[in-house]
């Protein structure tokens, strides 16, 4: 499949109850999140499609946003955790146990040191302070952003540790362990809702915008990208299924209408 051969939105037909989603540069427009966009968390919330995001941002973040948006639960650090926010209790699970975190986050210490060496432009993320289980370098978000082969090179590093590497639109994101975004997913479906993999892909959606999303448009026929997805034409074998009109925040805005639409439509049938 081409990233030419994408389906128009209008095509998606189906009803969901699950919409897993991308944050950055999916919902997010310029780093904020639009009035349209969180009115969009809204709308899918109040039509009973339950909204869980799947971010690289960090724990601290996840903290603050499955107890405040309008979202069922919320998969962080690129599949190291999920948080869900229930009857005024704070669930949270974890991959990784305690003393093999820490010493994941010593060796990815050494791999800091190793990329700031031999790509000095590269930056530490300004939210790692908030992070349990990765590592984030940020390649464009608060510096000049870097070029291809510098993006490569620190992608590398982390291999050549042992280490796992995703590029996200502004970050590389680097972590131990044998996990990503679609394990967490259905591990997610599996604990809160006893939903299996099978029956998870008729019930649910993925909306995303970069190639560290490509996971999960693989696992779920229904797979969306907004539209700054084509940025990445030349890097994903796996593509979503449909692409919206918009970029970013106004393309979630988009996908959250088509759902919701269709959803209801069935719900008359």
């Amino acid at each position: 499949m081409k990233l030419n051969k994408l389906l128009p939105l209008n095509d998606f037909n189906s009803s969901l109850q699950f919409l897993f989603s991308d944050i950055d540069d999916t919902m997010t427009d310029e780093g904020l999140l639009t009035t349209e966009a969180y009115e969009a968390l809204w709308n899918l919330n109040k039509n009973k499609i339950k909204v869980i995001p799947v971010t690289g941002r960090p724990a601290g973040w996840c903290e603050m946003i499955a107890r405040m948006w309008p979202v069922d639960g919320i998969i962080g650090e690129n599949g190291a955790f999920y948080f869900s926010y229930k009857n005024k209790k704070m669930n949270r699970y974890f991959f990784e146990d305690e003393k093999t975190r820490l010493i994941n986050q010593q060796k990815l210490a050494n791999i800091q040191t190793e990329i700031f060496n031999k790509v000095p432009k590269a930056a530490l993320s300004s939210d790692q302070f908030c992070r349990l289980f990765d590592l984030a370098i940020d390649f464009c978000e608060d510096i000049t952003p870097l070029s291809i082969d510098e993006k490569q090179l620190i992608v590398d590093i982390f291999n050549s540790h042992g280490a796992q590497a995703k590029i996200s639109s502004i970050h590389i994101n680097g972590w131990f362990g044998n996990y990503n975004k679609v394990t967490m997913i259905l591990k997610y479906l599996e604990q809160v809702y006893q939903i299996d993999k099978i029956n998870a892909l008729e019930i649910c959606g993925f909306s995303g915008d970069s190639p560290n999303d490509e996971p999960s448009f693989e696992l779920f026929k229904h797979s969306f990208g907004v539209a700054n997805i084509l940025n990445f034409k030349d890097q994903l074998k796996f593509p979503p299924k449909y692409i919206s009109p918009s970029k970013g925040g106004k393309g979630f805005v988009e996908i959250a209408e088509q759902i919701i639409k269709k959803s209801k439509i069935t719900a008359h049938d």
